[in-house]
């Protein structure tokens, strides 16, 4: 199986990202990918701000952005899928080429700009998925919306019914000024609004928050002040970054958020600070370049209580979630540690 997904691989990267991207997801929908079920042991089984996993390596948004291939996605070996990002109304993001391979750095840069078919049709889709692992929904505002703050509300209000846990995103570079709401006064009047939303659901759902790791100390003090504050349960770090440093491929300085291996340190030290300003109690979900146990396992140790992947795939192929989980699972018993969560922040100082 290994040997014809390489294949396949190898045939896709002759093609242009986004054509491969789609095709990708069509070959999960069609079954011609290694689906082996949520892969899961004593040790790997955790919670997850009051969610259930089979294990803590999840799928981070933008893969699936459309919840085209959910029910393949819950099959696949993650512990928990992310989808989205969904805005109110449908767009089509930003122009092409917006999606470059920079395989020298096991990277990726992007800049669709939230491109999806909009809340309802990707609620109608939520509503015929399957039970089984938790499946999340990446929030996101219309470029051209009057109340960008509102618009987060407004995909949970129709969306929220059929998910179980949902992601605010403001930490996108790919959408001009959204970043500008990670800032105190306008992250908590996001955040409230959001949260008035969730409320009215038939099933209150967890409320992750999505931030960049591009932050300053002082902005990830106002962060982790507001996110506590504002009763978010969960905080996921990072989103991609706008930096460019050490990169050897050609494309290398072309416009977007940047993804991949050269991103893991910068968001590994993020997450490290973000568990020490929130004293180990808020649940943080680490992403950005993992792409191996051994990575996974350096964020939780960094004060992740569950990671994210989706880059390394583009190269490792949709087989790497399992193959993580189970050699995850192996470290684990070598050292002895009955559960992952007695790995979480053991090492957040080397990182500081």
């Amino acid at each position: 199986m290994r040997l014809i997904e390489g294949l396949g691989l190898r045939a896709l990267h002759r093609l242009d990202p986004e054509l491969s991207h789609t095709l990708a997801l069509k070959a999960l929908k069609a079954g011609l990918a290694p689906l082996p079920g949520p892969v899961t042991s004593p040790r790997l089984a955790c919670t997850l701000a009051g969610l259930s996993l089979p294990n803590p390596v999840g799928l981070a948004a933008g893969f699936d952005k459309n919840a085209e291939a959910v029910a393949p996605l819950m099959r696949a070996g993650f512990g928990f899928v992310e989808l989205g990002a969904a805005t109110p109304r449908p767009q089509p993001g930003n122009p092409r080429p917006r999606l470059f391979r920079l395989p020298a750095d096991r990277a990726v840069i992007n800049r669709f700009g939230f491109n999806n078919d909009g809340a309802e049709a990707i609620a109608r889709r939520l509503a015929r998925r399957p039970a089984g692992i938790p499946v999340g929904l990446n929030l996101g505002a219309n470029k051209d919306s009057p109340d960008r703050a509102a618009d987060y509300a407004r995909v949970l209000e129709t969306c929220g019914p059929f998910i179980d846990f949902a992601t605010v995103n403001v930490s996108s570079p790919n959408t001009e000024r959204l970043r500008e709401l990670q800032g105190r006064a306008a992250l908590s009047a996001l955040l409230a609004g959001v949260m008035a939303a969730r409320a009215a659901l038939p099933r209150p759902v967890p409320v992750f928050l999505k931030i960049s790791p591009d932050l300053d100390e002082r902005e990830l003090e106002e962060i982790a002040e507001v996110a506590c504050e504002g009763g978010i349960d969960a905080i996921i770090a990072t989103n991609t970054t706008l930096s460019r440093q050490g990169l050897r491929s050609a494309g290398a300085q072309e416009a977007g958020g940047l993804s991949g291996a050269p991103l893991f340190a910068r968001s590994t030290r993020v997450l490290a600070r973000l568990s020490m300003l929130t004293e180990g109690k808020m649940p943080l979900i680490g992403v950005g370049g993992v792409g191996s146990a051994e990575e996974a396992l350096a964020k939780i140790r960094a004060g992740a209580s569950a990671v994210q992947l989706y880059t390394a795939m583009v190269f490792e192929g949709l087989s790497l979630a399992a193959r993580i989980a189970r050699d995850l699972d192996a470290a684990l018993e070598r050292e002895g540690l009955a559960n992952i969560s007695r790995a979480v922040g053991t090492e957040r100082e080397k990182w500081l």
